[in-house]
């Protein structure tokens, strides 16, 4: 018994440490490749070096009613997101996902969210991309947007945040 839970946990760090590799390889050649592929590029002149602290008590205590009042209704009071969010709706579209640690935001750099937060996830993804996410450029200030991605930040475990903020650091390099 005790042998077979030392391989699964083998096995599972391997897997999991396999899965944020190609996470973060992902995230580098999206930057790399994008604008080369005609996806549109906003203006990240503001975003492009940035690392959000959730462990700004401030920016944290800000965001919370932020997100309450603007994001809570798609993406859940408790940050859990749209039900069965992996699976498109009869419009093609896909939920609300998730923005706890059972979804993917925490395997994207702070630079990354801030943009898909102020511009939209179609301001980023190839031209026609439909999406329910719009942008909040005219809605949030810069600073009010950070301060939502602290608060959700703030309400990941350690660990996880741990890993992001090391890979948004590693996106600014």
């Amino acid at each position: 018994m005790l042998r077979q839970n030392s391989v699964s946990r083998k096995i599972f760090l391997f897997c999991f440490g396999a899965f944020l590799t190609i996470s973060l390889i992902g995230t580098g050649y999206w930057f790399m490749v994008r604008p080369h592929l005609g996806i549109n590029t906003p203006d990240r002149t503001a975003s492009t070096e940035m690392l959000i602290d959730d462990r700004d008590e401030r920016l944290v205590a800000m965001g919370e009613p932020l997100y309450q009042i603007h994001c809570a209704s798609c993406h859940g009071a408790e940050l859990e997101g749209q039900q069965h969010w992996q699976r498109r709706l009869p419009n093609g579209r896909l939920p609300a996902p998730p923005h706890d640690e059972t979804g993917h935001t925490w395997h994207h750099p702070d630079s990354m969210l801030f943009d898909i937060t102020k511009y939209g996830t179609a301001a980023l993804l190839p031209e026609g991309y439909q999406t329910d996410m719009g942008g909040y450029e005219q809605i949030l200030s810069d600073e009010e947007i950070r301060a939502v991605l602290a608060y959700i930040k703030s309400r990941w475990p350690e660990e996880i945040r741990q890993r992001h903020r090391q890979m948004s650091e590693a996106a600014q390099q």
